[in-house]
């Protein structure tokens, strides 16, 4: 009786001891799945704990909208010939006398090179005066050269040459071959054939986003999207800017994974599945399937849908929950979209937390064996 009597005390005293050890906060990744329940909404918390299911899949699965706006898209291919502000011009004017108003004794033949388009369109021709370049081809330039100076040297022969100036070009920064200012001309009237002209782009084509500035409107795309539709391959305008920059979305992961860090995303679309196998996957002694948690702050359009409800308003914050051990778990996960500063979250199993408990017991009762011998 005295046996049974002992072995039940140390019974005691042993459960009493893991309780204690317990109690003290062993060292974790994070919280377990009891102590993330216990902020939910339901128990008086702020957060919304939703399981994940086809329902939830399709409510949050929103891919960022990029594109054009209407004003982008419809403006129309401007004529490579046309003259702008900003353009130089080299004129050539041949005189059908020896002493001409251009030229000088001898010479029937005078150059006037990189005259330049003022800001108002202009340009100044002597014994012409000024006149209005900007709007005109060279063609239609040359003929009214020609009628202001018939009238003061018999039969004169103009030459217009249209150079490409400061009115005609557009500004590429950020991931292409080559960054600078580039002419428009008939070959790069849009916006594939300038990104070319540019070099191309050199980061990866599947996280590419061209963003076009042009006065106080902008538009952004994915480079992949500007060849499935041709519409969005916009016509160019003298001041545009062009920004090729990678796609700067990206999630953080924690908890039992194989790697603990912020991540950017590598591709337009990122599922629980991908996010999970980004960062290692999970953590084969550690993770508990049972807990891949989803952290975000939904919009309350968005959350209103999940929760069946039409009462809130502003981001609500929200707790996806996945158990890749049911039988579509894995399916769920692989649907459920990953956005963009998402929190993924993997819980330790509890059976990590008792392992540990019993290593700081039997680590604790080593110490004490040890100090007890070098007391003797």
């Amino acid at each position: 009786m005295k046996i049974k009597a002992s072995r039940s005390a140390r019974a005691i005293a042993l459960l009493a001891l893991v309780s204690t050890v317990a109690a003290c906060g062993l060292p974790r990744s994070g919280p377990n799945k009891r102590e993330i329940f216990a902020g939910s909404v339901q128990k008086q918390g702020d957060a919304f704990v939703v399981s994940v299911n086809d329902r939830v899949t399709r409510a949050t699965s929103i891919v960022p909208a990029l594109g054009f706006s209407d004003a982008f898209k419809n403006a129309g291919v401007i004529g490579s010939d046309t003259i702008r502000p900003g353009d130089t011009l080299g004129l050539t004017v041949y005189e059908n006398v020896d002493d001409g108003l251009l030229a000088g004794q001898g010479i029937n033949v005078s150059t006037l090179d990189e005259v330049q388009v003022d800001g108002s369109g202009f340009i100044f021709i002597p014994y012409a005066g000024r006149i209005r370049a900007a709007g005109n081809t060279p063609e239609r330039l040359r003929q009214i050269i020609t009628e202001k100076l018939d009238a003061q040297t018999p039969d004169p022969q103009v030459v217009v040459r249209r150079v490409a100036g400061d009115g005609s070009t557009v500004s590429i920064i950020g991931g292409v071959g080559g960054q600078g200012v580039f002419a428009i001309e008939r070959p790069t009237r849009t916006l594939s054939a300038m990104i070319a002209s540019a070099g191309g782009i050199t980061i990866p084509p599947e996280i590419a986003q061209i963003t076009v500035q042009r006065g106080t409107h902008s538009g952004k795309i994915w480079f992949q999207d500007l060849f499935e539709n041709p519409q969005l391959d916009i016509a160019l305008r003298g001041g545009d800017k062009i920004l090729v920059e990678e796609d700067t979305r990206a999630f953080t992961a924690l908890g039992a994974t194989g790697g603990q860090s912020r991540v950017r995303f590598d591709t337009q679309s990122l599922s629980a599945i991908e996010a999970i196998a980004q960062v290692g996957g999970l953590n084969s002694n550690l993770a508990d399937p049972t807990g891949v948690f989803v952290l975000r702050n939904e919009p309350a359009e968005i959350a209103n849908v999940v929760l069946g409800r039409d009462d809130l308003i502003g981001d609500q914050r929200m707790i996806y929950v996945l158990n890749l051990t049911e039988p579509n778990g894995m399916f769920m996960a692989r649907d459920f979209a990953v956005r963009d500063d998402d929190t993924v979250y993997v819980t330790e199993a509890p059976f990590v937390q008792w392992q540990k408990t019993l290593s700081a017991i039997t680590g604790t009762a080593a110490s004490a064996d040890a100090l007890n011998s070098l007391a003797q």
